[in-house]
């Protein structure tokens, strides 16, 4: 059984054209109502695999002369699956990566706090006022990347709330907020005198990404969803629509809202389209993480630290994995020099297999061969050099006593005669002028 037959015509755009038809059965095929990047990306390189494939393809001919040849088709044919496979998952790593992918790990924070009393003897301001310093560090448990990411990258805002009789309603809260010039850091510090023991709460807000929203309380109570992003809440949505049959019958645009939805979007009807701008006022920002701490000015209680667990998301590390062997061109050069010398191969093994059957014709008959030959270049030198007629048969005599040739001689004079008198005319015109 052989794997690879001579590939067949197929008719495009009426041009006869001859193509392997393996190329069309990746599963990746051009739609002209939705095309993307990645289905044409996928469809040029398997062109370019249709042309390096007859770059490698030994002919039948050679094939009938070598059975041991099969052994290189087999190899081909499992070269083409495997290129079909890889192909199919850079487009599947390629869809993938268009999805935010995450992991849920432990962010583990520290709080604590030294103190620092006054001595009478000091020199400067600072040293003969008590005062204490807070300090907020995490880091994130169990963390394979090789870049480690700051403590602040997990957060959009961080407030200090202190204890506003101690120091007033201007100087009671500490705050950093993100913006697009921030520098990451590895923690927080916090330094104010005093010589008592501070109540003091910390109010963090997780830097989502993509942003996640707090739904409405009605709204969460129904699809079961406290904080997510918008995406998930408008999937959520369109499950719930379609569990409980609420798509319109007749217009599949519109939605009949049931009692849950009414008192929700307050309308009896609406379209789907209309869910996101409708989302807006029932999506509000999540809740920060509350921690209540005490700031200890006890001697005691210096060492002491307080540990707090967050979930955070996380990028999964296999998204960069899968980003490096997309733009990996580290084995293309080897893979192409490889390509190129098994072409070379293949060339010589044409040309050897034409040198054969020139000695194989020639071995048979070699008088035949050689003016068969001749003829052949006899035509080439003729399709080379534009000669008209048969130049053996015009070098000998008998080529001149055809019954044309007298024909031709008549012929021939009439034509320079007449070439003469309109020589001769246009003299005698000039001369008259």
């Amino acid at each position: 059984m052989r794997l690879f037959h001579e590939p067949p015509e197929c008719h495009i755009s009426g041009h006869n054209m001859t193509l392997p038809l393996f190329a069309l059965q990746c599963g990746c095929f051009i739609s002209t109502n939705n095309t993307s990047l990645e289905e044409i990306s996928c469809v040029v390189e398997l062109l370019m695999l249709t042309v390096s494939f007859y770059h490698v393809f030994l002919p039948a001919q050679i094939r009938e002369l070598v059975p041991e040849s099969q052994a290189y088709m087999d190899l081909l044919a499992f070269e083409r699956k495997l290129d079909q496979t890889i192909m199919r998952k850079r487009v599947d790593i390629q869809e993938a990566l268009k999805r935010p992918m995450k992991q849920k790990r432990k962010l583990r924070l520290y709080i604590s706090n030294t103190f620092n009393p006054a001595r009478p003897d000091a020199d400067d301001s600072d040293g003969s006022i008590a005062s204490w310093e807070l300090r907020v560090e995490g880091k994130l448990l169990e963390d394979p990347g090789k870049q480690k990411k700051k403590f602040s990258s997990f957060f959009k805002s961080l407030v200090i709330e202190l204890d506003k009789d101690l120091y007033g309603p201007d100087n009671h809260l500490v705050e950093w907020h993100r913006t697009p010039t921030t520098q990451e850091t590895d923690g927080f510090q916090v330094k104010r005198p005093g010589d008592v023991s501070v109540r003091c709460t910390l109010l963090l807000m997780l830097d989502y990404q993509p942003p996640q929203f707090k739904l409405d309380l009605r709204l969460a109570r129904l699809l079961g969803i406290h904080t997510q992003t918008r995406s998930c809440i408008i999937q959520a949505l369109w499950q719930y629509v379609k569990t409980n049959k609420l798509q319109d019958s007749h217009d599949k645009e519109y939605i009949n809202c049931d009692k849950y939805f009414q008192q929700i979007f307050d309308c009896p009807r609406l379209k789907f389209s209309e869910i996101p701008q409708r989302l807006t006022n029932l999506l509000l920002p999540p809740d920060p993480i509350v921690i209540n701490h005490v700031i200890s000015v006890d001697p005691n209680d210096q060492k002491k630290t307080a540990c707090y667990d967050i979930d955070v998301e996380v990028e999964d590390p296999l998204k960069s994995q899968m980003s490096s062997f997309l733009l990996s061109t580290a084995n293309q050069q080897e893979i192409a020099s490889l390509d190129n010398k098994i072409h070379e191969t293949i060339e010589s093994i044409n040309q050897l297999k034409i040198q054969r059957d020139f000695m194989l014709s020639f071995s048979r008959d070699p008088k035949g061969y050689i003016q068969d030959w001749l003829k052949s270049q006899s035509r080439d030198l003729k399709l080379m050099t534009d000669v008209v007629g048969n130049p053996e048969e015009e070098r000998r005599a008998a080529f001149y006593h055809e019954p044309w040739s007298q024909e031709a001689v008549s012929r021939y004079f009439y034509c320079k005669i007449q070439q003469r008198r309109q020589e001769l005319e246009q003299a005698l015109a000039v001369r008259n002028t």
